[in-house]
């Protein structure tokens, strides 16, 4: 199956999300909890939906807030929670239900100073500095957010004391006593009326200027700042949209915003590849408004809806996300004296050029399945210095060796890009490519498809034994794993191994699709004939 050929234009004007219809339909739907598809369910970054779906509603926002107070009482949790949202229409809505909750439950909750939005990353920071020498007190944050999905998606995602995604263990827990509340009709739950943010245990909190007077300390601006290279930003109507602005005051950078409008139809970002508008930062149809302008600057990037992710664009066009993450690897690896000793972490499905990257520098690889929870300890504990996954998040330690998110960072990612441009001055494309002159060169490809529940239950649940295939792409298969071999988690899918490439597929943990990995170390014309065999061998599944 092709690209829609609607992919890279605009909405027109009568097809935008009727911003009225998705919020009646999150306070007048009601969830009917027999039904699998309307019961809460966390994915790999919380629980994601549509209202007009009836799987993102006032009754899944309220029963899921009402879990998480029961599940800090039950942790000793009683610090402040952090709570942000984005630009997404539903993201509205569910800040003030979850804020109601929040506050009959005596959760004291900041918000932003300014009533913005808030990036995941800088909930994660936010966090952190408030947990740092504590023991007791600690804080938490609630992000309202579904990332990068389409306009009428909303997502909420807990990240407890640790700053990053919650593990299995605490999902499981809130998403299983938020179902039970719904199938009680929320009886057992607190909620205040309408009180909009005026609460008594309702503060206020200066996330931007927390976040970005600090990021120096993960970032050289001074060389940022010194070198005079133009950059340019396209927050993607998300929600660092005003922090660039904020960063280019602070520390003096050349720095660019080329489209700063907030609009929750998202109708000014073309259309990706199946045709629906995705905000996706490491696809060439939605970065096609930076990719057109990619001559008026030295170096840009651009962020989704949450800010967690990036897309890095040079002169030559958009830097795959896998290129990027293993030149950050080797560019950190190289520069920062503090990260001697350290470690680098990547998921099953990311490149193996982030292996080589690895070995040429003496350092393990921490392959962990899919989802950036398998990072926190390692980032915590600093024995990893970087953390990637395959698509386009990231983060680092700061500079001195400690934590600085133990969540994905799209803000840091876009601006170490322009510090590995001022410091070597090369953009990073040409450092990749000089890298693949001693490493060689890999052909990487990701490749998702439209899957029904049946599908991408088969994919999730496949064995070992239940793949009979012995070759790939002419070769041997040597490895065949469902469980990573940094954690033994299980991956959600399979991974098959030759000695010159490796084919991967696991359903998606938000939409209604499976993806298909594949990476040659021969050729392009390999890379398709490894995507050939995995989809015959995936029929047999």
């Amino acid at each position: 199956m092709g690209d829609d050929p609607r992919a890279g234009t605009l909405v027109p004007a009568q097809d935008v999300v009727d911003l009225s219809k998705l919020t009646q339909a999150f306070f007048d739907r009601k969830p009917d909890v027999s039904m699998p598809a309307q019961r809460v369910s966390f994915g790999t970054s919380g629980h994601r939906g549509s209202s007009l779906d009836t799987t993102f509603n006032e009754d899944h926002i309220v029963a899921i807030t009402q879990a998480i107070c029961h599940y800090r009482t039950s942790q000793g949790i009683d610090g402040p929670l952090y709570l942000g949202r984005d630009t997404h229409a539903l993201s509205e809505p569910a800040f003030h239900v979850a804020i109601e909750v929040l506050a009959a439950n005596g959760v004291d909750t900041a918000i932003d100073a300014g009533g913005g939005y808030t990036p995941t990353p800088v909930i994660s920071h936010a966090i952190l500095r408030h947990n740092k020498g504590r023991s007791k007190g600690l804080a938490d944050g609630i992000v309202i957010t579904p990332s990068h999905n389409p306009p009428e998606d909303g997502g909420f995602k807990y990240n407890p004391p640790t700053g990053g995604p919650a593990a299995t263990s605490v999902t499981s827990w809130i998403e299983k006593l938020a179902n039970d509340l719904l199938e009680g009709r929320l009886c057992d739950v607190k909620r205040l009326g309408k009180i909009g943010t005026k609460a008594p245990n309702i503060f206020s909190q200066d996330y931007m200027n927390d976040y970005v007077s600090d990021l120096d300390s993960v970032l050289d601006m001074d060389v940022i700042r010194s070198s005079g290279l133009k950059i340019g930003v396209d927050p993607m109507g998300g929600a660092a949209v005003h922090y660039w602005a904020a960063i280019a005051a602070k520390y003096g950078v050349g720095l660019t915003v080329t489209d700063a409008t907030v609009d929750p139809t998202f109708r000014m970002i073309p259309r990706d590849w199946d045709g629906k508008v995705r905000m996706d930062c490491s696809s060439r149809f939605p970065m096609s408004r930076l990719l057109a302008r990619k001559e008026e600057f030295d170096i840009s990037f651009a962020n989704d809806t949450d800010a967690d992710r990036h897309g890095i664009v040079t002169r030559n066009g958009l830097m795959p996300p896998n290129d990027y993450l293993a030149t950050c690897a080797f560019f950190l690896g190289s520069e920062r004296g503090a990260f001697r000793g350290c470690n680098i972490g990547k998921t099953v499905v990311s490149s193996s050029m982030i292996d080589r990257v690895a070995g040429s520098l003496g350092r393990a690889v921490f392959e962990v399945p899919v989802g950036f929870k398998w990072f926190v300890d390692g980032l915590t504990d600093g024995s990893l210095y970087f953390c990637g996954e395959e698509s386009a998040g990231s983060s680092f330690l700061r500079k001195d060796g400690s934590v600085w998110t133990t969540d994905k960072d799209g803000l840091i990612a876009g601006l170490l890009a322009a510090e590995i441009s001022a410091r070597t001055g090369q953009a990073p494309d040409v450092l990749f490519s000089n890298l693949t002159k001693d490493l060689g060169r890999g052909y990487y490809a990701r490749i998702d498809r439209p899957a029904d529940g049946n599908l991408r239950t088969r994919l999730a649940k496949v064995t070992v034994s239940g793949v009979s295939a012995t070759t790939l792409g002419g070769d041997a298969i040597v490895h065949k794993i469902v469980n990573a071999p940094g954690n033994d988690a299980p991956i959600g899918g399979i991974k098959l191994s030759t000695p010159n490439g490796w084919i991967a597929a696991r359903p998606s943990g938000t939409e209604d699709i499976y993806k298909i990995y594949a990476e040659s170390f021969v050729s392009e014309a390999h890379l398709e004939e490894l995507q050939r065999d995995a989809a015959t061998i995936l029929q047999s599944i």
